[in-house]
């Protein structure tokens, strides 16, 4: 109708006389013009939701990546969100579980649980580092022993260190490699404040050990006897070594393995994802609270 020549000024009506005489609103004749010229195809809106098919090789290639092996059906579809993949964690433990692809679990603890109800993780960083000690072997050297401290916040691992001898010197080596690095230096009272949660080992509650850290302004603070959950922090990241590293690779000697667990330190902390962090890596949880802290002071 708008198109019609008007037989008295042969022009035509146009779209705004033709509206306005039919009380019609123009918008309204545009969008279904636009609509029977460019027609939406029929689908769901919203991001685009692949296949189980296509979702499956997606967590394929992330199984087979070489930075971690063993991780839950939580960290795989953290890590699918992360790349830009879209769907729920019940979809990815499903086709985990029907392709025989979901990590060894361990059973449920059915002992009655232990009287520490207490929480050890702190609100910013730098309040409570855990430490503690390992060993493993090396073809040449023997039995070795492996020393490492925790951030009880960021989960960031602060030191590492590894000797054949393990004794009460070797043991503050992580304490001291965290020192120079999160304060500067290595100084009277420069950790002023800063806890050690450390077990009842002769190492840590040795008067050298202890000495020490009071030099450097940092509190002991021993776990309760026979509860380790106290120490629970250092704990589950010496279960990830073990299981990424200790447990899945041979060492010639002292040295090499010296080198893998520095290369690991740097891989732990840039890469790992916790899920008590937002399914963040320590490095970046560390990160986000030093920006927090400024924005609050």
């Amino acid at each position: 109708m708008s198109r019609t020549v008007s037989p008295s000024t042969q022009r035509p009506y146009g779209v705004a006389r033709v509206s306005r005489v039919w009380h019609l609103a123009r918008s309204s004749f545009y969008l279904t013009r636009q609509r029977r010229e460019h027609p939406r195809l029929p689908g769901k809106r919203g991001p685009k939701v692949l296949s189980d098919e296509a979702l499956l090789t997606e967590i394929r290639k992330l199984l087979a990546a070489p930075i971690f092996s063993g991780e839950g059906y939580r960290k795989i579809w953290a890590r699918l969100r992360h790349q830009g993949t879209r769907t729920s964690k019940d979809r990815v433990l499903r086709l985990l579980r029907q392709h025989q692809l979901l990590s060894p679990a361990r059973r449920a603890d059915t002992r009655p649980t232990h009287p520490h109800d207490g929480v050890i993780v702190t609100a910013v960083p730098n309040q409570m580092w855990g430490t503690d000690a390992t060993q493993t072997t090396t073809d040449e050297d023997g039995t070795v022993t492996i020393f490492a401290a925790l951030d009880h916040c960021s989960a960031d691992c602060v030191g590492i260190h590894v000797a054949k001898r393990g004794d009460r010197f070797e043991a503050l080596e992580p304490i001291r490699q965290g020192t120079r690095e999160f304060f500067g230096g290595f100084s009277a009272g420069i950790a002023d404040g800063l806890r050690i949660r450390h077990d009842h080992g002769s190492v840590y509650m040795s008067d050298h050990f202890q000495k020490e850290i009071r030099f450097l302004g940092m509190e002991s603070s021993p776990a309760f006897v026979r509860q380790p959950e106290g120490n629970g922090c250092i704990e589950r990241f010496f279960r990830t070594l073990k299981e990424q590293l200790l447990w899945v690779r041979r060492f010639r000697n002292l040295e090499e393995l010296r080198q893998a667990l520095r290369e690991f330190r740097h891989r732990y902390n840039q890469h790992w994802i916790v899920e008590r962090l937002g399914y963040k890596t320590p490095t970046q949880a560390r990160r986000d609270f030093s920006v927090e802290f400024k924005i609050a002071a």
